[in-house]
C-alpha cells in the first residue's frame, strides 16, 4: 500500500505548509531562541552530555533550532530535513545565530547520496519516526553515518500515545505498524488556530520494532527509559503539572508519553 501513496510529496508539502506558522508561533519561541535559549529539553540534554568538539548528525531537523542548539553546545552540527522551505529557514537562522551548523535537504533514506562522512553522534527527537514507513531502513541510515564507537541519541513520543484519538477518549489506532495512516488537519500542533490545512501520511512503530531495527543494524542499546510526561505542550487536554512538563489531564501519570534510547555502534 505504501507504494501506491506518494507519501514523500504529501509530507513535504505538509511540512512546507507549516514552516511560516511554526517560526512565528509561541510554541517555538523564536524571540527567546535568538537571545540564546536552547530548544533542547532536559531528557535529551541528559543523554547528550558534553558534546563539545564532537560531530552531530541531526535527522529530521525541521527549521533547525535543535541543530543550532547542538552547535551552541560546541558541536559541529549537520541537520537533515525533507522540507526545502524548512531547510532554507534553518540556513538563515544559523547565519543569524553565527552557529557552526550546516543543513541538507533530502529524504533521510536518500541521505547516503547527499552526504559522505561519519559522525560521533546521530541525534533525532520528538515526532520523527512516525513519518517513516520503515524503521529498519532508518536504523540502517543511522548505522551508516555513525563512526565505530559512535552513538545514537533518540527521544520520541511513546507509541502508546498514538493509539488514542485526538481527545484521548478511546483507543483509535493500532499500536503496531499495520501500514500508512492518512490524515488531514486544520491548524497545526504549534498553533491549533492557524488558518492552514494539510494532508499527511504517518506510521505507528512499536518500541519492539524500533529496538529490533537498531539491533539488526549493528547497534547496542546502552540506555533506555520511559517518561510519564511530554516536555512539549502539543496534545489536546493537557495540564502543566511542573514547569515544562505536560500530561493529559484526565489520564494523569497513568500512561507513558515519551521514551528515550541511547545506542552505540
Amino acid at each position: 500500500m505504501t507504494n501506491k501513496i506518494d507519501y514523500l510529496s504529501i509530507n513535504k508539502k505538509s511540512w512546507n505548509n507549516r514552516v511560516d506558522t511554526h517560526v512565528q508561533s509561541d510554541f517555538y519561541d523564536m524571540e527567546g531562541f535568538l537571545k540564546g535559549n536552547t530548544s533542547l529539553k532536559t531528557i535529551e540534554l541528559g543523554l547528550l552530555g558534553d558534546i563539545s568538539g564532537q560531530s552531530v548528525l541531526h535527522l529530521q531537523c525541521h527549521f533547525g533550532q535543535d541543530t543550532i542548539s547542538l552547535a551552541r553546545m560546541g558541536a559541529k552540527a549537520t541537520g537533515v530535513d525533507l522540507s526545502d522551505k524548512a531547510i532554507e529557514k534553518a540556513g538563515d537562522l544559523a547565519a543569524k545565530c553565527e552557529a557552526d551548523a550546516s543543513f541538507v535537504c533530502c529524504d533521510i533514506y536518500d541521505l547516503p547520496n547527499h552526504l559522505n562522512e561519519q559522525f560521533d553522534i546521530v541525534f533525532t527527537s520528538y515526532g520523527t519516526i512516525g513519518w517513516l514507513p520503515d524503521v529498519d531502513k532508518w536504523a540502517e541510515v543511522i548505522s551508516t553515518f555513525l563512526k565505530p564507537g559512535g552513538r545514537l541519541v533518540f527521544v520520541e513520543f511513546h507509541p502508546f500515545v498514538w493509539m488514542y484519538d485526538d481527545d484521548f477518549q478511546k483507543i483509535h489506532y493500532n499500536y503496531f505498524n499495520t501500514g500508512p495512516i492518512l490524515e488531514e488537519e486544520s491548524g497545526t500542533y504549534a498553533d491549533r488556530d492557524a488558518s492552514i490545512q494539510q494532508d499527511y501520511v504517518m506510521w505507528n512503530h512499536s518500541i519492539s520494532e524500533v529496538v529490533k531495527s537498531l539491533l539488526n543494524n549493528g547497534l547496542t542499546i546502552s540506555a533506555m527509559d520511559e517518561y510519564d510526561y511530554s516536555p512539549y505542550n502539543c496534545f489536546n487536554h493537557t495540564v502543566e503539572f511542573e514547569a515544562g512538563k505536560f500530561r493529559i489531564q484526565h489520564l494523569g501519570d497513568k500512561i507513558p508519553m515519551v521514551y528515550a534510547i541511547e545506542a552505540k555502534k
